[in-house]
């Protein structure tokens, strides 16, 4: 493949791009050499920025999707797939020259580019792409139904990204951005790993450059020792299997070293250098059936110590995507080695994934893409990049199961309430407890590789708004933060209606009349919670009032008591907290009045509903801004007895509070430690600088609010 790829970037003329197509289709096919020549009628006078005529890059698509599917209607898809947007000719001249299945892929091609141009910030601007690329990545997905068209242009974007070196480093960053968040999921969930990982590693090139160059010094500067290890463990383990009954040609065993940007994942996600990689080196054994799968395994495992928590059978439980290989690391002398066994056959599926079986008739493929629909994220922003590529994407999955053996694709660390929601979503909103193994546990449970989970659900919704960061996938996170946003929506609709009547001496009935009369009710919750929105709504219902003969004039007045700030026209003058729910700093909270005392309560607090819906006069009420700034800590401990309580100890010593902590999570590194924490120092750099005197940082971001999106 990698030598397949330096053609494919090397080739620049277009008779060595026709003759390279042709070697790897591996016939010169009549229909082909018509669309090549209508190609190279459409594009005529047409070149790239490198100079080269524009046509060859549509050759070498073509070239890349004859390499991974070998389906003459894919290729000539490929061959034709800029001519709709780029030049005069239409859809309908495609398809009565080539037919009605090209012309349906070459249409779905040119409806990505028109998406493509709705939905992503174009490369001029200043603006932050990444909240696009996700938008544009949700509507290709839901837009696109035939799979193939997918695969066609993920070959285009690999072109792409093999040329990408003529072009302005501002844009070859935009364009690496992009292909790392729409192109590469989508690759990865079709299971086309050649494409995935090598889009990756050029992506990393372009977006992490120095980190790129650190570990390619590393790696070229150890090539001959890594190799030398290599070589020598790959000749150990075929030997233990021709001694044990193997044939020679029965089985292949192929080395490599760990492509680029899976290392830097790894050195993110541990906090360490490249020096401290200890896993650089892999190994695939492939041989004929499954079962020879499991009799290598023992072999293995016979002649090589295990490192059995990173132990992984996809062959009993396949992926999503149909991925099947069995997964371990062993330990030989010195180094450490990961081993990955399959057939022949899964091995064609892996690197190929939905590409490689492809089964037609007259053109039709139903392929199931729903799995694909939940690459959902709410990430906004560049500087939350590394959350995005931690969670779904690439976190180490687990496989869980129903009571009846379905099985779900969960990443390491999901709870009991992922997997409500993974099975259908009403299972989720109404989960009320979970039995993992048929022992009661919480919804907040984590689940482990194999576990069997039942899920008893309630007769109505459940709003869980303070758990939205704990569950771990992005389809929980989405529909609990849907469900909060409708149920805040609700309550703030229903205080609205208080505060008025509170502020103004009129009954609630009135004001939920004149609200309806004045088209205000679809709006009333943003009285509640947008000061000039209330303003505004209290000077139209006064002069009703006015011209009525009844009411008073009102001035709203800012109180500042306590944390909280009150916009109201009555005197208050104390600030208490009911017994029953205990808001944090920057929880959604409401405020009742009684006499000139104002009592807060959560939003969520069911006794605060009850009084809404009984009309308790109500306070405009917002949390002070000048609140203690927050901050998620990941870091390593020192590796010795008492270290938590010392580091604390030292926290406490910097004035820093402690909002909560997770230690021990993290089965091959325990002495990760995970915290919330607030401190008054504002300087982000400074904190920093402080805190890891005492333990190594791995990740030091403000906490984002967890009602916000």
């Amino acid at each position: 493949m990698k030598e397949f790829l330096h053609k494919v970037q090397q080739t620049h003329d277009l008779e060595r791009a026709q003759q390279l197509l042709f070697e790897i289709f591996g016939k010169k096919d009549q229909k082909i050499l018509e669309a090549l020549e209508f190609a190279k009628e459409a594009h005529k006078g047409q070149f790239r920025k490198s100079g080269e005529p524009y046509v060859v890059h549509p050759i070498l698509v073509a070239t890349l999707v004859a390499y991974i599917a070998k389906d003459e209607t894919m290729v000539i898809a490929a061959l034709l797939h800029d001519v709709v947007e780029d030049t005069d000719f239409g859809i309908e001249e495609i398809r009565e020259r080539f037919g009605d299945d090209v012309a349906h892929l070459v249409g779905g091609l040119t409806k990505i580019v028109e998406i493509r141009s709705e939905e992503l910030i174009p490369s001029s601007s200043n603006e932050k792409l990444i909240t696009s690329a996700l938008s544009f990545r949700k509507m290709l997905v839901a837009s696109i139904k035939d799979v193939r068209v997918l695969v066609v242009k993920l070959c285009d974007r690999l072109h792409n990204m093999l040329t990408l070196d003529p072009l302005p480093p501002a844009k070859q960053k935009r364009i690496a951005e992009e292909t790392l968040v729409v192109y590469v999921p989508i690759a990865h969930r079709l299971g086309i790993s050649m494409i995935k990982n090598r889009l990756e590693d050029l992506s990393f090139r372009y977006l992490f450059p120095v980190a790129y160059r650190e570990i390619d010094n590393f790696i070229t500067s150890h090539k001959q020792e890594l190799q030398i290890k290599l070589n020598e463990f790959i000749e150990r383990v075929r030997r233990i299997m021709i001694q044990n009954g193997f044939g020679a040609k029965e089985f292949k065993i192929i080395g490599r070293i760990k492509h680029y940007y899976s290392i830097y994942l790894k050195m993110q996600r541990k906090g360490i250098s490249i020096e401290e990689v200890l896993d650089l080196l892999a190994i695939r054994i492939l041989v004929k059936e499954p079962l020879d799968c499991y009799k290598t395994l023992g072999l293995i495992h016979t002649h090589y110590k295990p490192f059995i928590m990173r132990f992984k059978d996809y062959i009993a439980v396949p992926k999503e995507n149909g991925y099947q290989t069995i997964h371990t690391t062993v330990f030989d002398r010195s180094s450490i080695f990961e081993v990955q066994i399959r057939t022949f056959a899964m091995h064609k599926t892996a690197e190929y994934g939905v590409a490689a079986h492809w089964k037609y008739k007259l053109g039709d493929i139903k392929v199931n893409l729903k799995w694909l629909e939940n690459l959902s994220y709410q990430d906004k922003s560049v500087e939350e990049f590394y959350e995005l590529v931690k969670k779904d994407l690439f976190s180490e999955d687990i496989s869980v199961f129903s009571p009846k053996g379905d099985v779900y694709t969960l990443p390491r660390g999901a709870v009991a309430l992922d997997f409500a929601y993974a099975v259908h979503t009403d299972i989720g909103n109404r989960a009320k407890r979970a039995y993992v193994n048929k022992q009661r546990s919480p919804l907040l449970q984590e689940l482990k590789n194999g576990d069997i989970v039942r899920i008893e659900v309630d007769d109505k919704v459940l709003y869980r708004c303070s758990w939205i960061d704990a569950v771990k996938t992005a389809k929980a996170k989405e529909q609990m933060r849907l469900l909060c946003r409708q149920k805040y929506k609700e309550i703030n609709g229903r205080a609205a209606i208080n505060i008025l009547s509170s502020e103004l001496g009129v009954e609630a009935e009135k004001v939920e009349e004149w609200l309806q009369e004045h088209c205000i009710k679809g709006n009333r919750h943003r009285i509640a919670t947008e000061l000039n929105y209330l303003q505004d709504v209290k000077k139209r219902m006064e002069a009703t009032l006015k011209r009525e003969g009844s009411g008073k004039k009102v001035k709203l007045r800012e109180r500042e008591l306590e944390n909280f700030i009150f916009y109201t026209g009555h005197q208050i003058e104390e600030v208490e907290f009911d017994y029953c729910c205990h808001p944090k700093r920057g929880d959604e909270i409401v405020a009742f009045r009684e006499g000139k005392r104002a009592l807060i309560h959560h939003k969520m607090c069911q006794k605060a509903q009850e009084m809404i819906g009984e009309g308790v006069p109500m306070l405009f009420v917002t949390w002070k801004s000048d609140t203690i700034p927050r901050y998620k800590l990941i870091a390593l401990l020192p590796d010795r007895k008492g270290a938590l309580a010392d580091f604390l100890q030292y926290l406490s010593k910097l004035d820093i509070n402690l909002i909560s902590i997770e230690l021990g999570k993290n089965i091959e590194q325990t002495n990760l430690c995970e915290m919330e924490i607030e401190s008054r120092i504002d300087n982000l750099e400074a904190l920093r600088k402080k805190v890891g005197q005492w333990v190594k940082i791995i990740e030091f971001v403000p906490s984002r609010d967890p009602y916000t999106r």
